[in-house]
């Protein structure tokens, strides 16, 4: 299989935990951009995780401020999201926040080693 370059979107409609990528099994990621869109007309806050493998979380954004009608870059460097871990996003607002990475998938068995 080769590699992908793909998206990843999610509409944060609650302040539960969402699922924003999981990294398949035999896979890593390179995570090259997090868009954070306020399309409401009120500051909402952002946080951002991963979690590995062992399911310890790793926060790397905490409650980000997002201002009203701005689309935010989260990230100044890509991540490496390696096989099974998740980012999940959490809004501190419910209706307000759109969430997109941009990233490229890598499937291990194109790799020697």
């Amino acid at each position: 299989m080769a590699n992908i370059y793909k998206n990843a979107k999610v509409d944060l409609t609650t302040t539960d935990i969402t699922s924003l990528y999981s990294c398949p099994s035999n896979s890593r990621a390179i995570v090259k951009s997090i868009l954070v869109c306020n399309d409401s007309a009120d500051v909402s806050t952002l946080t951002l995780t991963i979690t590995d493998s062992t399911t310890a979380v790793f926060v790397l954004f905490n409650t980000n401020s997002i201002s009203p009608g701005i689309t935010s870059e989260l990230l100044n460097n890509p991540i490496v999201v390696q096989e099974s871990e998740i980012l999940k996003v959490t809004a501190g607002n419910s209706n307000r926040l759109h969430v997109i990475a941009s990233l490229l998938e890598i499937n291990r068995s194109d790799q020697n080693g």
